[in-house]
């Protein structure tokens, strides 16, 4: 049998670690100012494929899927993906500039879509599965366009870029069970992205890349 002023002193210590690791959880969340965020919101078809390529950026604080650049308020999955409200499904990002930048984002968006396709993306047809870059400032509509200038001097495929540059306009998250599905329900996920051909294509375009899925 343990003593008592032994276990007395193994609870305390114990105490006194995890008071210990609270105070750095805090720190740690504190060093991330939320005035100092910022958002980017990006279109390449599916969101749940535009997800993951985000999340696993160090410095992104959130990804949301939802809709954009239609004309019907709070539209519905049922509603965009009919195509009749001019939203394209979309991503939205909250992320700390200090730990990563626009620009990476933009070039982690460049090579998760493909800017070639003018009419919806991999499997998906219809213009609510456009690629498009909704700017929140000027500078970030500077870079995006310079990005895209970029990549239309490097011409790193022959056809040419028709991803569209856009002022954000009001952003509508989704439905509750399309956010995270990747990690909700990989399976039918991994799935739905082998079937829609897009890691493919992703490929033939700009080459093998990391697993962002």
């Amino acid at each position: 049998m343990h003593n008592p002023r032994t276990l007395t002193r193994l609870i305390r210590t114990l105490g006194i670690l995890l008071l210990s690791c609270c105070a750095f959880a805090t720190h740690a969340a504190s060093d991330s100012d939320p005035a100092q965020h910022a958002t980017a919101t990006f279109a390449g078809g599916c969101f749940w494929c535009m997800e993951p390529p985000f999340d696993k950026l160090d410095g992104v604080i959130s990804t949301t899927s939802g809709y954009i650049g239609g004309h019907k308020d709070n539209p519905t999955y049922k509603q965009v993906s009919s195509g009749g409200t001019g939203h394209t499904e979309a991503v939205q990002i909250v992320y700390d500039p200090a730990r990563v930048s626009y620009e990476e984002l933009l070039n982690e968006f460049w090579h998760n879509i493909d800017p070639t396709n003018a009419n919806g993306q991999f499997c998906d047809y219809g213009s609510q599965y456009r690629s498009e870059i909704f700017y929140h400032d000027d500078t970030q509509k500077a870079q995006a366009e310079q990005s895209r200038t970029a990549l239309l001097e490097l011409k790193p495929f022959e056809a040419d870029i028709v991803t569209g540059i856009t002022r954000a306009s009001t952003f509508y998250p989704a439905e509750d069970y399309h956010q995270d599905y990747y990690t909700k329900n990989p399976v039918r996920y991994k799935f739905y992205r082998y079937g829609c051909g897009r890691d493919k294509r992703l490929e033939e375009l700009w080459g093998k890349q990391q697993d962002a899925k």
